[in-house]
Formats: C-alpha cells, structure tokens, sequence
C-alpha cells in the first residue's frame, strides 16, 4: 500500500471546501487538462513534495477542537485526488477512527472498481462536472467524461451525497441548454445534496505563463453578477427544492 502521498500545498483553516472548518489536502497529479484550470502546477505527481501517513495523521490531530466546534473535518483535493486512492485508503481509515468528517473534491476521473473501499469511508463527494455535454467536457478537459460519468453513477447506486461543482464560463458552459443539460444530469442522481455554481475567473493565468503554456480560455472575462445570478434562477426553475448557491 503506498504510505507516502505527493502533496501540492496544505490549507489548515478552508471555508469553501465543504461543510465546517476543513484540513485541505491538495494532492498532486491530475490526468485532466481542463482549459480553465487554477492550478496546472499540480497536474505532474513528481513536482510535489512527498508526506507521509503518520506526520499528516499528527498534523491533523492539531486542529481536532476547530472540527469538533463547526462540525468540520478533512478534505482532499488536487490535482485529482483519486489518482492516489491507496494512500486515501489508509489516511481515512485513520481519520474514521479519530472521528473525523472525510471530504473527497474530485472530478471523478477514475476507474471505479479501484475506488470502492475508498468511497465507502467517504462521507461527502464534491463532484466537479467540467461540461454535461460529451463533446465540449473532451474540449475543455481534454478527456471524455465516460469515467466521470460512471463514478457519478456509482455514487447515486450506493447513495454516497454530493454536492456538485459547476463552472460558469460565458459563452462555453453557461448557456440556457448547458445549463438544462446539467439539471438533467442531476435529476437522475437522487442524492446530490447541494449545487455550487462558481462563476469563472482568471487566477490563475500567472501560473500558466509561469509554466509557458497557454488556454483559450484566459482572456475570457469573468461573468457578471447578474449573469450568475440569472443562472442561478434558472437551475432554482429546473431543480426546485434543491439548495443551489
């Protein structure tokens, strides 16, 4: 079993990565390359630093009253964190004995017959949809969303709750038909909890002319508040009754 995970960085105190006060792990690696990436330094494994079970264990205990106070816990994100789904075993497997509330940000890029014993100490999946439609999710991720598509289904099958993750990005993924095509997607998934709708933006674009690479995508402004918010209102419109922020 791998006891040793690559690690891009570590945010101890995050507010946005699920419910509570979160201990955020983003883990290196990623085999998607989406157009509109915040973080292509953690697409290769190699160029994160190396941690092991036990100090991340003991770092984590550290931060044991902020959890216990706001109902919080652990997520890993990345990069993709399934690609390291043996070291997520273990490190959960310990957190499940601490008490822990366990969080997987993912976009569910993995073959699922390797993950079951991970998801099953899972609490939450935060499921990032990169586009619910087949030829533009290959467009702007660079991969088709056959394994994507399949992790989803197995979630609803075991009923595991998600929240998704959906970037608006004008004129690519926030049209009214994107938009219908995600309620659908979601309609058939039961156990989807929450719908964050994140309007796009170009933070990181210093990062990829850091690394010399280039997106179609980052000269594209950001939406307007209106806009996002009328997105809002149409999902409210295709999927009442579910929590949409």
């Amino acid at each position: 079993m791998q006891t040793e995970a690559y690690i891009h960085s570590i945010e101890t105190m995050g507010m946005v990565d699920g419910p509570g006060i979160r201990y955020v792990i983003f883990l290196q690696g990623c085999p998607l390359r989406c157009a509109f990436c915040h973080n292509p330094d953690t697409w290769h494994m190699n160029k994160g630093q190396s941690k092991s079970l036990n100090w991340l264990v003991e770092d984590i205990k550290n931060y044991l009253p902020y959890f216990r106070s706001s109902r919080g816990g652990v997520t890993v994100s990345g990069g993709e964190p399934l690609l390291q789904a043996e070291f997520l075993e273990l490190l959960f497997a310990e957190l499940k004995k601490l008490n822990i509330h366990r969080v997987i940000d993912t976009s569910g890029f993995a073959n699922v017959e390797k993950i079951k014993k991970l998801i099953s100490m899972t609490d939450l999946v935060m499921l990032s949809i990169k586009h619910p439609d087949p030829e533009k999710h290959r467009e702007i991720s660079g991969q088709p969303p056959d394994r994507p598509l399949a992790f989803a289904r197995y979630l609803t099958k075991i009923n595991i709750p998600i929240w998704i993750r959906y970037v608006l990005i004008p004129g690519v993924s926030d049209s009214h038909h994107d938009l219908a095509l995600l309620a659908a997607m979601i309609k058939n998934m039961p156990n989807v909890q929450r719908l964050e709708l994140l309007p796009y933006n170009t933070m990181g674009k210093s990062k990829w002319e850091q690394l010399g690479i280039s997106s179609p995508l980052l000269d594209i402004p950001s939406p307007l508040p209106q806009e996002v918010e009328a997105s809002r209102k149409t999902m409210a419109g295709l999927l009442p009754g579910l929590k949409i922020v």
